[in-house]
């Protein structure tokens, strides 16, 4: 009896863990192509066993198996590295989870992330998500940090430091732009999968409600360039009064033709040398 509930439990992962793939990837179509052509899920799957056998402490075979993941998959996980339920790993080449790191349940990663360390000394030294964490393509998240339940890291962002709950972290090195207040409904029933809550699943983890920060920072750079113009402006009317031949003055005129000439003759030049 006590093996008939492991493998019924092993049986409900893997089901959970196909339905995971449905809520979040739009090009599932069928459970057959799903389970048979899904990197990130034989990926995880085979993870399981291998983390199965670290425990066991089989490491060997568990780092063998890891090895052979990786070379069919191109998801690289560590035998040690502990993950909840209902994981997903879309598209997944080139992601790569440390020995340390530990994953709660419902979170995503997109392909190219890196949960790494950075140190070599031994003990904890990656990374912790917690629950409903979304991680965009190319981020890296390093070291013995922990990502908030409901997190976003967005695409290519290097995480050093931690997240807060419900925090978006952009840029490199990472910066929180956005913090959401957390779903009270959520935090009362832990047991809903990730379809069934309100926060709803974001690609890449950016969207329309997310400020790109170097756009940001590019519009507050032309407003305070607009202020200045509006106050020359205005410091030059009460000149031209005192003095009417300061309105005389004009600026000189840029010659568009003459600097894209002078360009094509310095890149001409560039390539003879």
């Amino acid at each position: 009896m006590h093996y008939q509930g492991r493998e019924m439990n092993m049986i409900n992962g893997m089901r959970e863990d196909v339905k995971a793939v449905f809520e979040r990837d739009p090009a599932a179509r069928h459970w057959f192509e799903v389970v048979t052509t899904s990197p990130g899920l034989h990926a995880i799957w085979l993870h399981r066993v291998s983390h199965a056998l670290w425990n066991w402490r089989l490491k060997w075979l568990a780092r063998f198996l890891a090895l052979i993941t990786r070379f069919l998959t191109g998801i690289e996980i560590h035998p040690g590295a502990r993950i909840g339920r209902r994981f997903f790993i879309d598209h997944g080449m080139g992601v790569v989870i440390g020995e340390t790191a530990e994953i709660g349940n419902d979170c995503t990663l997109y392909h190219g992330v890196t949960l790494g360390g950075t140190t070599w000394n031994p003990g904890k030294r990656h990374p912790t998500l917690k629950d409903r964490v979304v991680v965009g393509a190319g981020a890296k998240v390093l070291g013995p940090i922990e990502v908030g339940d409901g997190a976003r890291i967005g695409s290519n962002a290097v995480v050093t430091r931690p997240v807060p709950s419900g925090a978006t972290a952009l840029g490199i090195p990472a910066r929180v732009v956005q913090k959401e207040q957390a779903d009270p409904e959520f935090t009362v029933d832990k047991s809903r999968t990730f379809a069934s809550t309100k926060t709803e699943f974001d690609l890449y983890a950016l969207g329309d409600d997310v400020p790109d920060p170097v756009a940001r920072s590019i519009h507050a750079i032309l407003d305070q360039l607009h202020h200045v113009d509006a106050k020359m402006q205005d410091m030059g009317k009460h000149l031209c009064e005192v003095n009417p031949k300061y309105c005389e003055e004009r600026l000189p005129n840029i010659d568009e033709q003459s600097l894209m000439d002078g360009l094509e003759d310095t890149t001409g030049s560039e390539k003879a040398n």
